[in-house]
């Protein structure tokens, strides 16, 4: 169940990344840290999606190990962000619970995985 949860909730949360990151460049904030949290909070689906046709059982668990690791930066820089007062609570709120169920459903994503190997 979870597997077929997370590529659409990865999805979902790089399109409210990609929201975010055009209201702060509205606002006129710090255009580098907002480049990367573009980059990471996108990242994170393309990695899972990028896993679907993984060659082998390692380079699956290789791929969603990146994912989690992208999620962890997100995760930082969404803390940043906040913060520093460049996003209000409600958007900080909803990013950061949003990204704590995709790293929690991709650690469990992992260690299945290896306990399956």
């Amino acid at each position: 169940m979870a597997k077929e949860q997370l590529l659409p909730l990865s999805k979902s949360f790089a399109i409210d990344v990609i929201h975010l990151c055009e209201e702060v460049r509205k606002r006129g904030k710090a255009a580098a840290i907002v480049d990367q949290l573009l980059r990471s909070g996108t990242s994170i689906g393309a990695n899972i999606h990028e896993a679907n046709y993984a060659a082998s059982r390692a380079d699956f668990i290789n791929k969603l190990r990146i994912a989690l690791k992208e999620c962890y930066e997100s995760d930082y820089w969404l803390d940043l962000f906040h913060e520093a007062s460049m996003i209000t609570d409600e958007e900080y709120n909803s990013l950061h619970a949003k990204c704590g169920k995709i790293r929690r459903m991709l650690i469990s994503s992992v260690s299945t995985a290896q306990n399956h190997s």
